[in-house]
């Protein structure tokens, strides 16, 4: 069996809904009304039998032609004004008298009820029951019975009542008819208005696969409606957007990404490709050779880093970078880390304050977080205005190391500060005095101190920028907390 439309099977749902209700309350009606028509009439009977039954008890006790005359007379008339048929029966079942609707009165012998009704009136005292009940006939039928007991209190007769109340089975049937007819016309237009409900429900969501065909033919600036009355066909319309939006802007900053990569990896070939063919053709002079092979050691290391970033970076994405988490002496990487920098900061003029606690053995891979803190350093060394001050901090804080490094400069603007850590991302370079890079260094840092359990934030205000992180303390922490100000 093909697949079925949403719409298809929401209004299927609510047309079995209707259909089900419709048909219980019908049922429900039926019954009550079958009911209530099937008491009235046997509570009547029931009266009516036991009056005859107390006189039929009377007759019994008598000799007297006269009073059995009346007895008959008046059960010919009870028969008559209530259109009934009545059976008086001896005490073993068989018929005795019948007065019909006609208001005739006979004697008769020979014909006998039925033993299992007789034996449930001598056990109960009494007997009812009930045929059709006038919505497949034309007639309800009902029979009532009961029994006369003498003076020693042995069942001495029996007095049965027969009726077919066309009235009540008429009104039944009529009834039913009605509702029948009312269902019919309701379901009619609840159809109609299901159809239309349908259609309202499921509009948004066309609308949202229509977009997400556009989205998938490559144009990512479609949107959808948010305001669809509907708490979860909006939460789906806002989570369409938000991917949306991501998805729009990661495929900017690949286009950005791939351009800038192209250019990063362009300059240093072209500059190793031009030295390289003048010292082969004798353009640079053999005097110049190590000048110009130190500049290409230095491009060719340049593009060793950005590969070795694009592969730490493909490794995150994936999973796949493994750590080899050991305890070392993070101040002490901090503090080589500083002295590697010292010809850009004595080149700078720097003020350079380094406030970090001894031996603070952290629990960590000493390669990946060298490769984090070189990194903020670089990018605060790189960033830092001449003359301007660079301040490092480490200390304990409940079982981390809390590290901050901050810089003055020209800051980071407010719309670039929340994609800092973005992959591909790349502040507005009107602002940098970095033309270069590709906007993988502070993800691959963000996602290091991650990966060891810490967490890292930026702030830039003031004409200050810095960047803080924590990471755990190893279990072997030794103790001693005194400071190592250098300057």
């Amino acid at each position: 069996m093909g697949r079925r439309s949403f719409f298809f099977k929401n209004y299927v749902t609510h047309l079995l809904l209707i259909v089900c209700a419709f048909a219980i309350a019908g049922g429900v009606f039926y019954y009550q009304m079958g009911n209530y028509a099937l008491q009235t009439k046997q509570a009547e009977l029931r009266t009516t039998v036991q009056s005859l039954a107390e006189q039929t008890r009377l007759m019994l006790g008598t000799d007297s032609e006269v009073i059995r005359e009346i007895y008959m007379l008046s059960i010919s008339t009870v028969a008559k004004e209530d259109a009934i048929t009545v059976y008086v029966t001896d005490r073993d079942g068989v018929i005795q008298m019948i007065a019909g609707p006609d208001g005739e009165a006979a004697k008769v012998s020979g014909w006998m009820v039925p033993q299992e009704v007789t034996d449930q009136v001598r056990k109960t005292g009494s007997y009812a029951e009930v045929g059709q009940l006038g919505v497949l006939g034309d007639r309800s039928s009902y029979t009532v019975g009961t029994r006369v007991l003498g003076d020693n209190g042995e069942v001495s007769a029996m007095v049965f009542v027969y009726t077919q109340d066309a009235t009540a089975a008429g009104v039944v049937r009529h009834s039913t008819q009605t509702l029948v007819l009312i269902l019919l016309i309701t379901l009619a237009v609840a159809l109609v208005l299901s159809f239309i409900l349908s259609q309202h429900m499921t509009r948004p969501l066309k609308v949202i696969a229509a977009a997400a065909k556009e989205f998938a033919a490559g144009n990512f600036d479609v949107r959808v409606p948010e305001d669809n009355h509907c708490y979860e066909i909006d939460e789906l319309a806002v989570s369409f957007n938000n991917m949306a939006r991501d998805l729009d802007q990661l495929e900017e900053l690949t286009r950005g990404f791939i351009s800038n990569v192209s250019h990063e990896f362009k300059t240093p070939m072209t500059t190793i490709g031009g030295f390289v063919d003048g010292m082969i053709d004798g353009t640079i002079p053999v005097e110049q050779r190590d000048k110009y092979l130190r500049i290409i050691a230095e491009e060719t290391r340049r593009l060793s880093r950005m590969v070795n970033r694009m592969l730490d970076a493909a490794k995150i994405q994936s999973g796949e970078l493994i750590l080899n988490p050991a305890p070392f002496d993070f101040s002490e990487m901090t503090s080589q880390i500083i002295l590697s920098f010292e010809q850009k900061i004595e080149k700078k003029q720097l003020e350079v304050e380094c406030d970090l606690d001894d031996r603070l053995i952290v629990m960590g891979d000493r390669d990946h977080l060298y490769r984090a803190v070189y990194n903020l350093v670089d990018n605060a060394v790189k960033f830092i205005n001449e003359g301007g001050r660079l301040c490092l901090r480490a200390h304990p804080e409940n079982n981390f190391c809390a590290f901050s490094i901050t810089n003055t400069g020209i800051g980071i603007s407010p719309e670039d500060l929340p994609h800092v850590f973005g992959r591909f991302y790349k502040a507005d370079r009107s602002r940098s005095m970095d033309k270069t890079g590709a906007g993988l260094g502070l993800y691959i840092v963000k996602n290091i101190i991650n990966l060891h359990g810490g967490e890292i934030s930026v702030r830039s205000d003031d004409g200050e920028t810095e960047f803080s992180f924590t990471l755990p303390l190893a279990p072997q922490q030794l103790p001693g907390s005194a400071k190592n100000p250098q300057k």
